[in-house]
């Protein structure tokens, strides 16, 4: 059974970083996706990263050159390095995963199938 496996949330202060991790078990083909989002209390879910088979990367604006998303070659495990936090970024955290549409090379329009439990992010001023 495909599930995802996250670790490295907790709590930090103001400034402070934190380095999620996210693996991927019991996929059924090779052609992965993967992407980082979180969801704050009261709000929407929104996108903080993905990263696509060319190893391009896209970030949400509130976090771009603070955070930085990368996997390992086999694309398997994700990774999240969130620098200079900010109480903002306080949320949950959840690793998405999904297969490349047939016929494509590349990630766009990935159905992300498969989400991770979630962790959750603390940042206090």
């Amino acid at each position: 059974q495909a599930q995802l496996v996250e670790s490295g949330g907790g709590s930090v202060q103001s400034g402070g970083s934190l380095r999620l991790s996210c693996t991927f078990f019991g996929y059924t083909y090779t052609h992965i996706c993967m992407a980082w989002f979180r969801q704050a209390p009261l709000k929407e879910r929104e996108g903080v990263a993905s990263i696509d088979t060319d190893n391009s990367t896209n970030y949400a604006d509130s976090v771009k050159g603070r955070f930085t998303i990368s996997q390992d070659n086999a694309r398997t495990s994700l990774y999240l390095q969130m620098n200079s936090l900010k109480p903002e970024d306080t949320a949950m955290y959840y690793c998405a995963a999904g297969y490349q549409p047939w016929g494509s090379n590349y990630c766009s329009g990935v159905d992300y199938m498969y989400w991770g439990q979630g962790t959750q992010v603390t940042v206090s001023s």
